[in-house]
This record gives C-alpha cells, sequence and structure tokens, in this order.
C-alpha cells in the first residue's frame, strides 16, 4: 500500500481522482441559465446631484421597458465640474449610459465622452435635435444635446433607435427648495 501512495504513481492518481470528483461535481450540479444583471437604484444619486448642483438636472423620468440600471455614480469632470452617470443594460443586452454636466467647454466634455469629435448627423428625440457621434473601432454610438448650462450624453453600444429610447426619457428635474 505504501508504493501506491509515494512517488509520480501517488501524485498521479491523486490528480486523477481529483479531476473525476470535480467532473462528477460539473455533471451533478446543473449550470445556471438565469441571466444576471445586477439592479442599481439611481434615485438617491440623482436626488443628492440635484441638490448639489446650481443648474438644472435631467434624469430618467422611467427607465425604457426591459432596461436595467446597472450603475449610478458622481464623479469630478475637468474644472472640479460634476458629473453624474446613470449606466443600463438594454432590452436586447447592450451598454447605454446617460451623463451630465456643466464642465466647460462643453465640447470637450462630449468629445471626451463620445471618444470622438466627428459628428455624424443629428438625431430628433421627441422634437428635439441631437448630435450624433460614432467611433466604429468601439462600436461605441453617442448622442449628444448642449444646453447653455449642461451638456447631456447618451452614449454606448446600442443602437440609434435605442439611445433615442433613453434620451426620449429625460425630462428636467424641478429644483428642491432650500
Amino acid at each position: 500500500m505504501r508504493r501506491f501512495t509515494e512517488g509520480f504513481y501517488g501524485y498521479a492518481v491523486a490528480v486523477f481522482v481529483s479531476l473525476g470528483l470535480v467532473g462528477v461535481f460539473f455533471l451533478v450540479s446543473p449550470p445556471s441559465r438565469e441571466e444576471h444583471i445586477p439592479k442599481r437604484e439611481y434615485g438617491i444619486t440623482v436626488a443628492n446631484f440635484n441638490r448639489a448642483v446650481p443648474y438644472k438636472v435631467w434624469a430618467p423620468s422611467q427607465d425604457p421597458a426591459g432596461w436595467i440600471s446597472n450603475s449610478n455614480r458622481v464623479a469630478k469632470g475637468a474644472g472640479g465640474a460634476q458629473v453624474l452617470s446613470i449606466g443600463y443594460a438594454t432590452a436586447t443586452r447592450e451598454h447605454a449610459m446617460f451623463l451630465q454636466s456643466d464642465e466647460r467647454p462643453a465640447a470637450e466634455f462630449a468629445n471626451r465622452l463620445a471618444n470622438s469629435n466627428q459628428v455624424v448627423g443629428s438625431q430628433d428625440v421627441g422634437g428635439t435635435t441631437w448630435e450624433r457621434r460614432f467611433r466604429e473601432d468601439k462600436k461605441q454610438r453617442t448622442l449628444v444635446r448642449m444646453l447653455p448650462d449642461v451638456t447631456l450624453v447618451v452614449t454606448g453600444t446600442a443602437s440609434w433607435e435605442e439611445l433615442g429610447q433613453l434620451a426620449a426619457a429625460l425630462k428636467e428635474l424641478p429644483k428642491p427648495a432650500a
């Protein structure tokens, strides 16, 4: 029996027995067939952002059907400007993100988020014109709307139609009472 547990052959047998047990485990336990995308509520983040900035804040009035909000945060942009971002997995499981800031110059903010300074057209969203930008190597589409006090950006790998759905859901929020 001692010969069996020593040397190369003992090692090889131990490895094969371990691999066999792992194989049996994978055969017995079924793989998960359910998609798991963590949901991250953004209501508090938006409310805090609205209190912290001096301009009117935009946010989705409701998420498009089948979309899952999976990230949100407030970060510092250039010149100390605050940037609100809300990320989504779309109904087709592409990525879309809404960002806004009063960072100046607004064009540089939009260029950085779109990874492009080339406007490739425009898109009408609920009677409002948004710039279209496209970065082919990243398959990144971006809609940009520059307002006097804030720049709105909707970007991601989602289709133009899906990005338009998110842009259409955006509504200007009232400022909270002081």
